[in-house]
């Protein structure tokens, strides 16, 4: 095996990877956090009826330990089990959780009759809350495997019958399997995790836990963190203490502050500009993911963000502070408000030095690296453009965005060969970044006119499967398609101020001014958006006398500011001739395997990228695309082309087109004006002038 075809290898796998501890975050969270406002009625009980709370009550204290051990593992049971099987499979998981506690609950008592003989003292009850993550989902499995076993050869009349007992016979039998075999298991568990977390706090090691932590927040990764450890650990703890520090670990937002203060000082351009915006939206609305983006620009300022992460987690473990429940979302409002008595000090401290921490190590890299920055800003790059490319080199992959932003390049709009009637936002809990972004894209619709567009927001793995754009942050992209396969999908920076919205409103603007999309072939219309980093209007397909128009519409012109590789400009060739209805799919390939044995580059800055004879029955119309590439494109053998223009012709059409192009590329004041041209517009009506003479 090659070392290229080793490293390609290595990169998917390492996708595969990053993508499947995604999904497993994600399932975690999706069982925990419909949950939380029950967490966060426990904690109030607790903060306020206990006898250590603001106002004792011995009476409403009985409700605090019934919660914590039978409702919120149930909760979560049926959680899981319904997104497993819905229904049924919710009903099977709460009934099989409930042996698994009791199962624990009758260990545990036989240890205590054990330590009481031995005149030690008790230990107290485990919070089954690993064991409903495990048994729910579980139980749901066997329940809709078992379904799926007789679907369809069940006598009509009785399906009922079967139902009810099918599922009242499986509920009983996994709750012994439950009782018996998993409570010991999570109890063992339990009784590791909870020694190696005192052994870290013992030893004041508890800090190093950030250097895992906060990659893993900006990566995606942390709810496999957070909700498969974290949150279990941080409720046993609270339960027999009434706080635990390990709801702060992750929760702290004083991390992000200082992260965007300090590209509130030293940052440039956009970076800066949405920096006090983001710092509102993290540290008062909670929403973690508005700072990750600024991470991924510079990958060295992780070390900002361990640093403030371990001078937090010192801080609170020194002060001996604690919140009483999960703060979710990360606000500081929430943090304050779970907050258990006694421990405001040191909780507001470590909010402060985790926050100065990150801003003095991030201003340092931002100085350091401010010049570059500038330079790049001034030659027409940006900070972003930077953080779309240091999260592509980051994560071993490419993402299919709007416009091509790692090049340097203006965004443009994606292709859209189906009428968009709803959007759905898709973030990993659909429930923080994701409703912000939903919330701006709407009003950017009012704004243009547009009232009938649905947009909402949802966690990925709720994406129903017939959505027709999906917008997501660029590293969740690829979990998203497999939910969307037929979606068009758009991925973003942030999901504050993306300048993709005011692309995607054009589109569908473009869209209906153009009549709509009645007149795009079915196969056209089932076309993938993801091939390339530009995008097409749609366009009715040639007939079989195109008038000008019809070959070139000015949807089908692109300018950008940076440069590309020829398979990503013949792709994006291929994807604007597919939106037109001229082509099908496969012609993409046909263009490369033109190249791979005959260049198609014709001089004086012109490659004309067109499919083999093989592939005629990929054309089905004619069409052009063109697009400037202002960065040049290394079309090989030493060839710089600038201008790419994607021929498909019907029944020999395409020589007609070639002679057309020919002629004005071989005009050099028209090719200098095409060079001069500062929008697609001007050079449209430059080509489209040639074409009708």
């Amino acid at each position: 095996m090659s070392a290229t075809a080793t490293g390609a290898e290595g990169t998917k796998n390492r996708s595969s990877l990053r993508v499947g501890v995604q999904k497993f975050g994600t399932f975690l969270s999706g069982m925990v956090m419909p949950n939380i406002p029950a967490l966060i009625a426990w904690g109030i009980f607790t903060a306020f009826f206990i006898a250590d709370g603001f106002t004792p009550v011995p009476s409403l204290e009985s409700v605090q330990t019934p919660m914590i051990h039978y409702l919120l593992p149930v909760l979560i049971a049926i959680q899981g089990g319904r997104m497993i099987h819905e229904n049924r499979g919710a009903v099977v998981a709460g009934i099989a959780t409930f042996g698994v506690i009791a199962g624990s609950d009758w260990l545990i008592a036989q240890e205590n009759i054990d330590l009481a003989a031995q005149g030690e003292n008790p230990i107290g009850q485990i919070n089954m809350f690993i064991g409903a993550m495990i048994m729910g989902p579980l139980a749901a499995w066997v329940m809709k495997k078992l379904d799926q076993s007789w679907a369809g050869k069940i006598k009509a009349g009785f399906e009922m019958l079967v139902d009810m007992f099918s599922a009242g016979i499986l509920g009983f039998g996994m709750a012994i399997v439950g009782f018996f075999g998993l409570a010991p298991i999570v109890n063992w568990l339990m009784h590791i995790l909870g020694d190696g977390v005192e052994w870290l706090i013992d030893r004041g090691l508890l800090p190093l836990t950030s250097i895992l932590i906060e990659p893993a927040k900006v990566f995606f990764l942390n709810n496999a963190i957070n909700h498969g450890a974290l949150t279990p650990l941080g409720i046993e703890e609270s339960a027999e203490h009434g706080k635990s520090v390990l709801f702060l670990l992750e929760a702290n937002p004083g991390v992000g502050a200082g992260l965007l203060l300090a590209f509130t000082f030293f940052g440039v351009g956009a970076a800066r500009a949405s920096a006090p915006g983001a710092l509102l939206i993290q540290f008062v609305g909670g929403i973690h993911e508005v700072y990750f983006p600024y991470v991924m620009m510079k990958p060295a300022l992780l070390l900002a963000v361990i640093g403030g992460g371990m001078s937090g987690v010192a801080v609170n473990v020194a002060f001996g502070t604690g919140l009483r429940a999960p703060a979710s979302p990360g606000s500081i409002i929430a943090v304050l408000g779970q907050t258990a008595g006694g421990s405001y000090l040191g909780v507001i401290l470590a909010v402060i030095v985790s926050a100065a921490v990150t801003f003095v190590i991030a201003a340092a890299i931002l100085r350091a690296s401010r010049r570059r920055d500038l330079e790049a800003e001034a030659a027409g790059g940006s900070s972003f453009a930077a953080a779309v490319a240091a999260t592509e080199a980051n994560k071993g992959k490419s993402s299919s965005v709007l416009g091509s932003m790692a090049a340097g390049g203006a965004a443009a709009t994606a292709v859209a060969t189906t009428a968009i009637h709803n959007v759905i936002f898709a973030c990993d809990a659909g429930m923080g970044s994701s409703a912000m972004g939903a919330s701006v894209l709407r009003k950017k619709f009012k704004q243009a006119g547009i009232t009938d567009i649905d947009v909402t927001n949802k966690a990925i793995a709720n994406l129903p499967g017939n959505t027709d754009l999906v917008i997501t942050q660029q590293q969740l992209t690829d979990r998203a398609k497999q939910k969307e396969p037929g979606a068009v999908h758009v991925s973003v920076d942030n999901f504050m101020g993306a300048p993709e919205y005011d692309q995607v409103v054009q589109m569908v603007l473009d869209q209906r001014n153009g009549g709509g999309t009645d007149a795009v072939p079915d196969d056209a219309a089932s076309a993938s958006a993801d091939a390339a980093p530009a995008t097409a209007e749609p366009a009715a397909a040639a007939a079989a006398e195109p008038s000008a128009s019809g070959i070139l519409t000015p949807g089908n012109v692109r300018i950008h500011s940076g440069s590309a590789t020829r398979d990503e400009a013949i792709e994006e060739a291929a994807s604007i001739l597919v939106a037109a209805g001229a082509v099908t799919d496969g012609y993409a390939q046909a263009m490369k395997d033109r190249e791979a044995t005959v260049s198609t580059f014709m001089g004086n800055g012109l490659a004309i990228p067109h499919g083999t004879g093989e592939a005629k029955d990929t054309v089905i119309g004619s069409a052009i695309s063109v697009a400037r590439y202002d960065g040049g494109i290394d079309w090989g053998d030493g060839d710089q082309a600038k201008f790419v223009i994607g021929i498909a012709g019907k029944d020999g059409e395409h020589l007609t087109i070639l002679a057309k192009v020919a002629e004005l590329f071989s005009d050099e004041d028209k090719v200098a004006q095409l060079e001069a041209a500062s929008t697609p517009e001007e050079i449209y009506q430059l080509v489209n002038d040639v074409n009708e003479d």
